[in-house]
């Protein structure tokens, strides 16, 4: 399904398999909208559907220069224009109220969705996710990595830091490290200086909403002692 905004379509996964029962009641008739991070795209929550589908409708979107959405010809890259794309697909989906779910880079867009509309998400789940972005590490060695290995060398990277060892199974890792090399370096560079260029510091009060906040006791970008600033 497509939503349009800024010139271009926005492509996202819209999944209504809920029982029949629970479709047809409004008081317990739920969506839950998930945004991926950096190199993922609508395809990598597909191993909850089999646990959330009976019961909520499951709304997917694909990032600019990920999946199935493009990126517009002057196309700013900031955090700002990323929540207006977020802002497509909920109006596009026609959803008034909605759980909201974000990793990575995702988590630091819906985090500023919610701080600025929330009247419209009834639950946050932020996995990997930082509201600052400055302090985010190993972000500096990607573009040298692109331009001397490409994006095959830059997922190979990644999948040392963004899973633990044994963390995937051999389909799984083989399939992470095939979508990681997809988008083009350039698109994965302006989403790095836009995610570095981000403070929601401010914003946070707003915030005012059940949040549940997913974080390894280790990373290699978000330091544990930023995601407890966040929780405070």
């Amino acid at each position: 399904m497509m939503s349009s905004v800024q010139g271009t379509d926005m492509g996202y996964v819209d999944t209504d398999s809920r029982l029949p029962w629970i479709r047809a009641d409004e008081t317990v008739a739920e969506t839950i909208v998930f945004h991926h991070g950096v190199a993922a795209h609508s395809g990598m929550w597909s191993g909850w559907d089999a646990a959330l589908g009976d019961f909520f409708r499951l709304v997917k979107l694909d990032m600019r220069g990920h999946g199935a959405t493009a990126v517009p010809d002057g196309y700013a890259w900031t955090l700002d224009a990323l929540v207006e794309d977020l802002g497509s697909v909920v109006e596009a989906a026609d959803l008034a109220q909605f759980h909201l779910v974000g990793e990575s880079i995702g988590g630091t867009v819906a985090l500023a969705y919610a701080a600025r509309h929330p009247d419209r998400v009834k639950t946050l789940t932020i996995s990997n996710g930082a509201h600052r972005g400055a302090p985010i590490t190993n972000l500096a060695p990607w573009g040298d990595i692109i331009a001397s290995d490409g994006m095959g060398g830059w997922s190979d990277f990644m999948m040392g830091m963004r899973f633990f060892e044994g963390a995937l199974d051999e389909m799984q890792q083989r399939w992470y490290r095939d979508q990681q090399a997809q988008p083009d370096g350039a698109v994965v560079l302006a989403l790095a200086a836009a995610l570095a260029a981000t403070d929601l510091t401010d914003e946070l009060p707003n915030v005012n909403l059940p949040t549940l906040l997913l974080h390894p006791d280790s990373s290699p970008f978000i330091s544990v002692a930023l995601m407890a600033e966040l929780l405070d």
